[in-house]
Protein backbone atom coordinates (compact mmCIF):
# COMPACT_ATOMS: atom_id res chain seq x y z
CA UNK A 1 0.00 0.00 0.00
CA UNK A 2 1.26 3.29 -0.83
CA UNK A 3 0.28 6.92 0.00
CA UNK A 4 0.77 9.91 -1.88
CA UNK A 5 0.45 13.19 -0.34
CA UNK A 6 -0.67 16.22 -2.55
CA UNK A 7 0.05 20.02 -1.20
CA UNK A 8 -1.43 22.40 -3.72
CA UNK A 9 -2.51 26.10 -3.22
CA UNK A 10 -5.63 25.50 -2.38
CA UNK A 11 -6.20 22.18 -0.70
CA UNK A 12 -4.27 19.30 0.82
CA UNK A 13 -4.92 15.93 -0.76
CA UNK A 14 -3.97 12.40 0.53
CA UNK A 15 -4.52 9.37 -1.77
CA UNK A 16 -3.92 5.59 -0.71
CA UNK A 17 -3.10 3.31 -3.73
CA UNK A 18 -2.61 -0.66 -3.69
CA UNK A 19 -0.30 -2.56 -5.29
CA UNK A 20 -2.40 -2.97 -8.38
CA UNK A 21 -2.37 0.71 -8.41
CA UNK A 22 -6.30 0.66 -7.42
CA UNK A 23 -7.45 3.87 -5.49
CA UNK A 24 -8.43 2.64 -1.90
CA UNK A 25 -9.06 5.94 -0.38
CA UNK A 26 -8.75 9.76 -0.74
CA UNK A 27 -9.15 12.17 1.77
CA UNK A 28 -8.86 16.61 0.60
CA UNK A 29 -8.62 20.05 3.20
CA UNK A 30 -9.04 23.20 1.92
CA UNK A 31 -6.28 25.76 2.01
CA UNK A 32 -6.56 29.45 2.16
CA UNK A 33 -4.05 31.77 0.72
CA UNK A 34 -3.27 35.36 2.53
CA UNK A 35 -3.00 38.48 0.56
CA UNK A 36 -1.41 41.20 3.05
CA UNK A 37 -0.72 43.85 0.16
CA UNK A 38 -1.29 44.01 -3.43
CA UNK A 39 0.61 41.72 -5.40
CA UNK A 40 1.19 39.34 -2.40
CA UNK A 41 0.49 35.37 -1.75
CA UNK A 42 1.65 34.36 1.60
CA UNK A 43 0.55 30.98 2.83
CA UNK A 44 0.89 30.00 7.38
CA UNK A 45 2.91 26.55 6.99
CA UNK A 46 1.71 25.32 10.11
CA UNK A 47 -1.79 25.46 8.26
CA UNK A 48 -0.13 23.16 5.99
CA UNK A 49 0.77 20.53 8.52
CA UNK A 50 -3.12 20.88 10.31
CA UNK A 51 -4.28 20.14 6.61
CA UNK A 52 -1.95 16.77 6.71
CA UNK A 53 -2.76 15.58 9.83
CA UNK A 54 -6.22 15.98 9.29
CA UNK A 55 -6.31 14.14 5.46
CA UNK A 56 -4.01 11.37 7.09
CA UNK A 57 -6.52 11.44 9.83
CA UNK A 58 -9.31 11.30 8.28
CA UNK A 59 -7.95 8.11 5.86
CA UNK A 60 -6.56 6.56 9.34
CA UNK A 61 -10.82 6.76 10.77
CA UNK A 62 -12.22 5.31 7.06
CA UNK A 63 -9.15 3.18 6.11
CA UNK A 64 -7.41 1.85 8.75
CA UNK A 65 -5.99 -1.59 7.81
CA UNK A 66 -5.38 -0.02 4.63
CA UNK A 67 -3.73 3.43 6.16
CA UNK A 68 -1.45 0.94 8.19
CA UNK A 69 -0.33 -1.48 5.69
CA UNK A 70 1.39 1.18 3.55
CA UNK A 71 5.08 1.23 2.95
CA UNK A 72 5.80 4.18 1.23
CA UNK A 73 4.96 7.91 1.35
CA UNK A 74 5.19 10.30 -1.94
CA UNK A 75 5.06 13.96 -1.86
CA UNK A 76 3.97 16.47 -4.54
CA UNK A 77 2.72 20.02 -4.37
CA UNK A 78 3.14 23.44 -5.67
CA UNK A 79 5.98 24.42 -6.68
CA UNK A 80 8.48 27.87 -5.98
CA UNK A 81 6.92 28.75 -2.60
CA UNK A 82 9.94 30.24 -0.23
CA UNK A 83 9.86 28.50 3.18
CA UNK A 84 12.67 30.30 5.49
CA UNK A 85 13.91 28.39 8.60
CA UNK A 86 16.52 29.37 10.82
CA UNK A 87 19.29 27.28 11.96
CA UNK A 88 17.04 25.77 14.58
CA UNK A 89 14.37 24.49 11.93
CA UNK A 90 11.86 27.31 13.03
CA UNK A 91 10.07 28.75 10.59
CA UNK A 92 11.27 32.94 10.00
CA UNK A 93 8.09 33.92 8.33
CA UNK A 94 4.95 33.34 6.06
CA UNK A 95 5.38 31.08 3.15
CA UNK A 96 6.20 33.25 0.04
CA UNK A 97 3.79 31.63 -2.92
CA UNK A 98 4.52 30.55 -6.61
CA UNK A 99 1.92 33.51 -7.75
CA UNK A 100 3.55 35.91 -5.94
CA UNK A 101 4.57 38.95 -8.01
CA UNK A 102 6.30 41.36 -5.47
CA UNK A 103 9.85 40.50 -6.91
CA UNK A 104 9.88 41.94 -10.31
CA UNK A 105 12.37 44.29 -9.68
CA UNK A 106 14.41 41.44 -8.28
CA UNK A 107 14.04 39.10 -11.33
CA UNK A 108 15.83 42.25 -13.23
CA UNK A 109 18.49 42.64 -11.05
CA UNK A 110 19.34 38.92 -10.88
CA UNK A 111 18.96 38.52 -14.72
CA UNK A 112 22.07 41.53 -14.88
CA UNK A 113 24.21 40.30 -12.48
CA UNK A 114 23.80 36.82 -13.80
CA UNK A 115 23.60 36.91 -17.81
CA UNK A 116 23.69 33.04 -18.19
CA UNK A 117 21.05 32.70 -15.88
CA UNK A 118 18.85 30.89 -18.28
CA UNK A 119 21.32 28.78 -19.81
CA UNK A 120 22.51 27.36 -16.22
CA UNK A 121 18.96 26.85 -14.67
CA UNK A 122 16.39 26.74 -17.78
CA UNK A 123 14.48 29.55 -17.35
CA UNK A 124 14.52 33.37 -17.40
CA UNK A 125 14.13 35.38 -13.83
CA UNK A 126 10.10 35.43 -13.00
CA UNK A 127 8.59 36.41 -9.84
CA UNK A 128 7.17 33.61 -9.48
CA UNK A 129 10.06 31.75 -8.72
CA UNK A 130 12.11 31.21 -5.73
CA UNK A 131 15.51 33.24 -5.74
CA UNK A 132 14.20 36.25 -6.80
CA UNK A 133 11.84 36.07 -3.40
CA UNK A 134 15.41 35.70 -1.50
CA UNK A 135 16.47 38.93 -3.32
CA UNK A 136 13.49 40.74 -2.30
CA UNK A 137 13.43 39.36 1.59
CA UNK A 138 17.69 40.90 2.02
CA UNK A 139 16.47 43.80 0.75
CA UNK A 140 13.21 44.44 2.66
CA UNK A 141 13.20 42.10 5.34
CA UNK A 142 17.34 42.24 6.00
CA UNK A 143 16.74 40.74 10.00
CA UNK A 144 14.73 37.86 8.45
CA UNK A 145 17.23 37.33 5.67
CA UNK A 146 20.27 37.49 7.99
CA UNK A 147 18.60 34.94 9.97
CA UNK A 148 18.06 31.98 7.34
CA UNK A 149 19.46 28.37 7.89
CA UNK A 150 17.60 26.77 5.33
CA UNK A 151 15.42 27.68 2.12
CA UNK A 152 12.78 24.86 1.25
CA UNK A 153 10.21 24.80 -1.31
CA UNK A 154 6.90 23.94 0.48
CA UNK A 155 6.82 19.93 0.02
CA UNK A 156 10.47 19.75 1.31
CA UNK A 157 9.12 21.71 4.43
CA UNK A 158 6.32 18.63 4.99
CA UNK A 159 9.09 16.72 4.54
CA UNK A 160 11.09 17.56 7.63
CA UNK A 161 7.99 18.37 9.53
CA UNK A 162 7.31 14.10 8.65
CA UNK A 163 11.00 13.06 9.02
CA UNK A 164 12.82 15.42 10.60
CA UNK A 165 15.63 15.86 7.25
CA UNK A 166 15.73 18.52 4.87
CA UNK A 167 15.80 16.92 1.44
CA UNK A 168 14.48 17.82 -1.99
CA UNK A 169 14.10 16.30 -5.17
CA UNK A 170 15.26 17.68 -9.00
CA UNK A 171 12.17 18.83 -10.47
CA UNK A 172 11.07 20.82 -7.67
CA UNK A 173 14.41 21.96 -7.52
CA UNK A 174 14.34 23.09 -11.10
CA UNK A 175 11.77 25.70 -10.20
CA UNK A 176 14.24 27.48 -7.81
CA UNK A 177 17.03 29.02 -10.40
CA UNK A 178 19.22 27.98 -8.01
CA UNK A 179 19.67 24.31 -9.71
CA UNK A 180 22.06 23.80 -12.51
CA UNK A 181 19.32 21.64 -14.43
CA UNK A 182 21.39 20.43 -16.53
CA UNK A 183 24.33 18.69 -14.19
CA UNK A 184 21.42 18.12 -11.39
CA UNK A 185 22.46 19.62 -8.81
CA UNK A 186 22.75 23.23 -6.91
CA UNK A 187 24.74 26.06 -9.00
CA UNK A 188 27.07 27.69 -6.67
CA UNK A 189 27.47 30.92 -8.56
CA UNK A 190 23.45 31.40 -8.82
CA UNK A 191 23.27 30.93 -5.41
CA UNK A 192 26.16 33.44 -4.47
CA UNK A 193 24.54 35.87 -6.78
CA UNK A 194 21.59 35.89 -3.95
CA UNK A 195 23.80 35.93 -1.16
CA UNK A 196 23.36 32.51 -0.38
CA UNK A 197 25.41 29.32 -0.34
CA UNK A 198 24.33 25.58 -0.76
CA UNK A 199 24.39 25.30 3.11
CA UNK A 200 21.03 26.57 2.95
CA UNK A 201 19.87 24.14 0.37
CA UNK A 202 18.70 21.17 1.07
CA UNK A 203 19.88 17.76 0.24
CA UNK A 204 19.10 16.79 -3.50
CA UNK A 205 18.31 13.47 -4.50
CA UNK A 206 15.87 11.97 -7.74
CA UNK A 207 11.99 11.77 -7.51
CA UNK A 208 12.11 8.15 -7.05
CA UNK A 209 14.66 7.78 -4.67
CA UNK A 210 14.32 7.32 -0.74
CA UNK A 211 14.05 10.22 1.22
CA UNK A 212 13.90 9.61 4.68
CA UNK A 213 11.89 7.43 6.98
CA UNK A 214 8.27 8.69 9.12
CA UNK A 215 8.51 9.53 12.41
CA UNK A 216 8.08 7.16 14.97
CA UNK A 217 5.28 9.58 16.67
CA UNK A 218 3.38 9.82 13.70
CA UNK A 219 3.65 5.86 12.15
CA UNK A 220 2.34 5.31 16.23
CA UNK A 221 -0.18 7.87 15.54
CA UNK A 222 -1.50 6.41 12.12
CA UNK A 223 -1.27 2.95 13.59
CA UNK A 224 0.96 2.06 10.83
CA UNK A 225 2.56 -1.21 11.02
CA UNK A 226 5.98 -0.19 9.82
CA UNK A 227 7.98 3.25 9.71
CA UNK A 228 7.26 3.83 5.99
CA UNK A 229 9.78 5.02 3.44
CA UNK A 230 9.38 8.55 1.88
CA UNK A 231 10.18 9.14 -2.15
CA UNK A 232 12.38 12.04 -3.02
CA UNK A 233 8.52 13.11 -4.98
CA UNK A 234 7.71 15.68 -7.32
CA UNK A 235 6.73 19.32 -8.13
CA UNK A 236 3.10 19.12 -9.30
CA UNK A 237 3.49 19.03 -13.13
CA UNK A 238 6.09 16.38 -13.16
CA UNK A 239 4.17 14.32 -10.66
CA UNK A 240 0.95 14.58 -12.69
CA UNK A 241 3.55 13.18 -15.53
CA UNK A 242 4.32 10.22 -13.84
CA UNK A 243 0.76 9.92 -13.08
CA UNK A 244 -0.25 10.04 -16.90
CA UNK A 245 2.85 7.94 -17.95
CA UNK A 246 4.48 10.93 -19.34
CA UNK A 247 8.12 9.85 -18.89
CA UNK A 248 9.40 8.95 -22.70
CA UNK A 249 10.72 11.90 -24.90
CA UNK A 250 8.25 12.87 -27.13
CA UNK A 251 4.84 12.40 -24.32
CA UNK A 252 2.72 15.77 -23.85
CA UNK A 253 -0.40 16.61 -21.72
CA UNK A 254 -1.90 20.05 -22.14
CA UNK A 255 -3.55 20.71 -18.51
CA UNK A 256 -6.27 22.94 -18.05
CA UNK A 257 -6.76 24.12 -14.68
CA UNK A 258 -6.67 27.19 -13.28
CA UNK A 259 -3.83 27.86 -15.46
CA UNK A 260 -2.91 26.50 -19.04
CA UNK A 261 0.40 24.30 -18.91
CA UNK A 262 1.65 22.13 -22.24
CA UNK A 263 3.91 19.64 -20.74
CA UNK A 264 6.55 17.53 -23.02
CA UNK A 265 9.13 15.27 -21.90
CA UNK A 266 12.43 15.83 -22.99
CA UNK A 267 15.41 13.12 -23.67
CA UNK A 268 18.08 16.18 -22.68
CA UNK A 269 18.29 19.50 -20.71
CA UNK A 270 16.80 21.76 -23.41
CA UNK A 271 16.73 25.58 -22.16
CA UNK A 272 14.40 27.88 -24.33
CA UNK A 273 14.65 30.80 -21.88
CA UNK A 274 13.96 33.52 -24.72
CA UNK A 275 10.43 32.59 -25.49
CA UNK A 276 9.86 31.65 -21.68
CA UNK A 277 9.98 27.80 -21.58
CA UNK A 278 10.68 25.95 -18.36
CA UNK A 279 12.80 23.70 -18.53
CA UNK A 280 13.43 21.07 -15.41
CA UNK A 281 14.90 17.96 -14.64
CA UNK A 282 11.85 15.19 -14.86
CA UNK A 283 11.12 13.14 -11.45
CA UNK A 284 13.56 10.53 -12.94
CA UNK A 285 17.00 10.05 -13.59
CA UNK A 286 18.58 11.23 -16.92
CA UNK A 287 15.20 12.66 -17.66
CA UNK A 288 13.76 16.80 -18.32
CA UNK A 289 10.86 18.15 -19.60
CA UNK A 290 9.61 21.74 -21.06
CA UNK A 291 6.66 22.98 -20.49
CA UNK A 292 4.92 26.15 -21.69
CA UNK A 293 2.47 28.25 -19.07
CA UNK A 294 -0.50 30.32 -19.83
CA UNK A 295 -1.42 31.81 -16.93
CA UNK A 296 -5.26 31.96 -16.66
CA UNK A 297 -7.08 28.71 -18.66
CA UNK A 298 -9.45 27.20 -16.40
CA UNK A 299 -9.64 30.87 -14.69
CA UNK A 300 -10.42 32.98 -18.65
CA UNK A 301 -13.81 30.64 -18.68
CA UNK A 302 -14.59 31.19 -14.88
CA UNK A 303 -13.86 35.11 -15.18
CA UNK A 304 -16.31 35.12 -17.73
CA UNK A 305 -18.79 33.08 -16.08
CA UNK A 306 -18.85 35.70 -13.14
CA UNK A 307 -19.54 38.78 -15.59
CA UNK A 308 -22.34 36.65 -17.38
CA UNK A 309 -23.61 35.28 -14.11
CA UNK A 310 -23.87 32.02 -15.44
CA UNK A 311 -22.11 28.88 -14.08
CA UNK A 312 -19.50 27.89 -16.57
CA UNK A 313 -21.37 24.49 -17.15
CA UNK A 314 -23.91 26.66 -18.71
CA UNK A 315 -22.04 28.67 -20.97
CA UNK A 316 -20.45 25.36 -22.10
CA UNK A 317 -24.33 23.84 -22.70
CA UNK A 318 -25.41 27.07 -24.23
CA UNK A 319 -22.11 27.33 -26.42
CA UNK A 320 -22.89 23.67 -28.48
CA UNK A 321 -20.50 23.23 -31.08
CA UNK A 322 -18.18 25.35 -31.59
CA UNK A 323 -18.53 27.51 -35.15
CA UNK A 324 -16.00 28.49 -37.60
CA UNK A 325 -17.40 32.00 -38.75
CA UNK A 326 -16.52 33.92 -35.43
CA UNK A 327 -15.28 37.41 -35.78
CA UNK A 328 -14.84 38.40 -31.99
CA UNK A 329 -11.22 38.01 -30.26
CA UNK A 330 -10.21 37.32 -26.78
CA UNK A 331 -6.62 37.82 -25.27
CA UNK A 332 -6.40 35.72 -21.77
CA UNK A 333 -3.90 37.92 -20.41
CA UNK A 334 -6.01 38.75 -17.13
CA UNK A 335 -3.17 38.52 -14.83
CA UNK A 336 -0.24 38.68 -17.04
CA UNK A 337 1.23 36.32 -19.19
CA UNK A 338 4.11 33.67 -19.43
CA UNK A 339 4.91 31.98 -22.22
CA UNK A 340 6.17 33.26 -24.46
CA UNK A 341 6.04 36.86 -23.63
CA UNK A 342 6.94 36.72 -19.80
CA UNK A 343 4.67 40.36 -19.12
CA UNK A 344 3.08 40.76 -16.00
CA UNK A 345 1.97 43.83 -16.97
CA UNK A 346 -0.20 42.80 -20.18
CA UNK A 347 -4.15 42.38 -19.75
CA UNK A 348 -6.32 41.00 -21.46
CA UNK A 349 -9.44 42.25 -24.20
CA UNK A 350 -12.02 41.45 -25.92
CA UNK A 351 -11.74 42.67 -30.04
CA UNK A 352 -13.56 42.12 -32.89
CA UNK A 353 -16.81 43.16 -31.44
CA UNK A 354 -20.15 43.99 -33.58
CA UNK A 355 -23.78 43.83 -33.14
CA UNK A 356 -24.24 40.23 -33.55
CA UNK A 357 -21.90 39.50 -30.68
CA UNK A 358 -23.82 37.06 -28.28
CA UNK A 359 -22.83 35.39 -24.83
CA UNK A 360 -22.00 31.88 -26.96
CA UNK A 361 -19.96 33.88 -29.25
CA UNK A 362 -18.12 35.49 -26.99
CA UNK A 363 -17.45 31.94 -24.51
CA UNK A 364 -16.17 30.39 -28.13
CA UNK A 365 -13.61 33.41 -28.22
CA UNK A 366 -12.92 33.03 -24.56
CA UNK A 367 -12.03 29.53 -24.85
CA UNK A 368 -10.37 30.12 -28.68
CA UNK A 369 -7.85 32.58 -26.46
CA UNK A 370 -6.94 29.93 -23.98
CA UNK A 371 -6.50 27.42 -27.13
CA UNK A 372 -4.29 30.59 -28.91
CA UNK A 373 -2.46 30.85 -25.98
CA UNK A 374 -1.43 27.50 -26.07
CA UNK A 375 -0.20 27.46 -29.84
CA UNK A 376 2.28 30.48 -28.78
CA UNK A 377 3.13 27.58 -25.97
CA UNK A 378 3.32 24.96 -28.62
CA UNK A 379 5.26 26.99 -31.00
CA UNK A 380 8.21 28.63 -28.45
CA UNK A 381 8.80 24.76 -28.06
CA UNK A 382 8.83 23.59 -31.20
CA UNK A 383 11.45 26.62 -31.74
CA UNK A 384 13.42 24.61 -28.95
CA UNK A 385 13.51 21.13 -31.18
CA UNK A 386 10.93 19.68 -29.22
CA UNK A 387 7.85 18.75 -31.36
CA UNK A 388 4.81 17.32 -30.30
CA UNK A 389 2.38 14.96 -32.21
CA UNK A 390 -0.23 14.61 -29.93
CA UNK A 391 -1.36 15.09 -25.95
CA UNK A 392 -3.20 14.12 -23.52
CA UNK A 393 -5.59 16.62 -21.70
CA UNK A 394 -6.42 16.41 -18.23
CA UNK A 395 -7.54 19.08 -16.11
CA UNK A 396 -10.94 20.45 -15.62
CA UNK A 397 -11.12 21.83 -18.80
CA UNK A 398 -10.93 18.63 -20.22
CA UNK A 399 -14.66 17.95 -19.55
CA UNK A 400 -15.68 19.93 -22.23
CA UNK A 401 -15.52 17.94 -25.78
CA UNK A 402 -15.97 21.65 -27.45
CA UNK A 403 -13.19 22.99 -25.45
CA UNK A 404 -10.66 20.09 -27.05
CA UNK A 405 -12.16 20.24 -30.25
CA UNK A 406 -10.73 24.26 -30.28
CA UNK A 407 -7.26 23.34 -29.06
CA UNK A 408 -7.26 20.51 -31.21
CA UNK A 409 -7.70 23.02 -34.20
CA UNK A 410 -5.81 25.29 -32.73
CA UNK A 411 -2.85 23.54 -32.12
CA UNK A 412 -3.24 21.33 -35.45
CA UNK A 413 -2.29 17.94 -33.09
CA UNK A 414 -4.77 15.12 -31.94
CA UNK A 415 -5.96 15.31 -27.97
CA UNK A 416 -7.05 12.38 -25.99
CA UNK A 417 -9.47 12.27 -23.68
CA UNK A 418 -8.90 10.10 -20.82
CA UNK A 419 -11.42 7.75 -19.06
CA UNK A 420 -12.64 7.55 -15.77
CA UNK A 421 -9.46 7.04 -13.50
CA UNK A 422 -6.77 8.85 -11.09
CA UNK A 423 -4.27 10.34 -12.75
CA UNK A 424 -3.55 13.51 -10.82
CA UNK A 425 -0.14 14.69 -8.72
CA UNK A 426 -1.51 12.57 -5.52
CA UNK A 427 -1.37 9.47 -7.83
CA UNK A 428 1.87 10.21 -9.44
CA UNK A 429 3.22 10.44 -6.01
CA UNK A 430 2.30 7.64 -4.82
CA UNK A 431 3.44 5.83 -8.08
CA UNK A 432 7.39 7.65 -6.59
CA UNK A 433 6.52 6.17 -3.31
CA UNK A 434 6.40 2.66 -5.10
CA UNK A 435 9.52 2.84 -7.17
CA UNK A 436 11.14 3.82 -3.90
CA UNK A 437 9.85 1.35 -1.86
CA UNK A 438 10.33 -1.77 -5.02
CA UNK A 439 12.93 -0.32 -6.82
CA UNK A 440 11.23 -1.09 -9.66
CA UNK A 441 11.65 1.11 -12.86
CA UNK A 442 9.99 3.75 -14.04
CA UNK A 443 8.54 2.13 -17.14
CA UNK A 444 7.12 -1.06 -14.51
CA UNK A 445 5.15 1.38 -12.98
CA UNK A 446 3.89 4.13 -14.64
CA UNK A 447 2.02 2.77 -17.42
CA UNK A 448 -0.52 4.69 -19.27
CA UNK A 449 -4.28 5.85 -18.29
CA UNK A 450 -6.74 4.58 -20.58
CA UNK A 451 -7.95 6.93 -23.32
CA UNK A 452 -11.32 7.80 -23.85
CA UNK A 453 -11.56 8.90 -27.62
CA UNK A 454 -9.08 11.01 -29.75
CA UNK A 455 -10.30 14.50 -30.80
CA UNK A 456 -9.00 15.32 -34.22
CA UNK A 457 -7.92 18.72 -35.50
CA UNK A 458 -11.58 20.00 -37.02
CA UNK A 459 -10.76 21.23 -40.63
CA UNK A 460 -12.89 23.99 -40.65
CA UNK A 461 -11.92 25.64 -37.12
CA UNK A 462 -8.52 25.23 -38.21
CA UNK A 463 -9.04 27.01 -40.95
CA UNK A 464 -10.68 29.80 -39.70
CA UNK A 465 -8.01 29.82 -36.92
CA UNK A 466 -4.81 30.60 -39.32
CA UNK A 467 -5.66 34.28 -40.06
CA UNK A 468 -7.26 34.41 -36.50
CA UNK A 469 -4.10 33.36 -34.39
CA UNK A 470 -2.04 35.57 -36.95
CA UNK A 471 -4.46 38.92 -35.27
CA UNK A 472 -4.26 37.37 -31.88
CA UNK A 473 -0.12 37.74 -32.10
CA UNK A 474 -0.83 40.74 -34.12
CA UNK A 475 -2.45 42.59 -31.07
CA UNK A 476 0.38 41.73 -28.40
CA UNK A 477 3.19 42.73 -30.91
CA UNK A 478 1.96 46.29 -31.13
CA UNK A 479 2.49 46.85 -27.74
CA UNK A 480 0.14 44.48 -25.33
CA UNK A 481 -3.09 46.09 -23.80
Amino acid sequence: MFLGLDFGTSAVKALLVDGAQSIVGSATVPLSVQRPAPGYSEQDTEAWWQALLDAVDTLAREHPSALAAVEGIGLSGQMHGAVLLDKAGTVLRPAILWNDVRSGAECAKLERSFPALGLVTGNIAMPGFTAPKLLWVRKHEPAVFARIGTVLLPKAYIRYRLTGEMIEEMSDASGTLWLDVGARDWSDDVLAATGLSRDAMPRLVEGNAQAGTLDAALAARWRMAHRPVLAGGAGDNAAGAIGLSAIRPGDAFVSLGTSGVLFATTERFRPWPQAAVHAFCHAIPETWHQMGVTLSAAASLAWWAGVTGRTEAELLRELGTPKADGTALFLPYLGGERTPHNDSNVRGAFTGLSYAADRPGLTQAVLEGVAFSLRDCLDALAASGTRIKQADVIGGGSRSRAWITIIASALGIPLNRLADGETGAAFGAARLARMAVTGEAPAVVCTPPARAETILPDPALADAYAGRIARYRELYARGGL
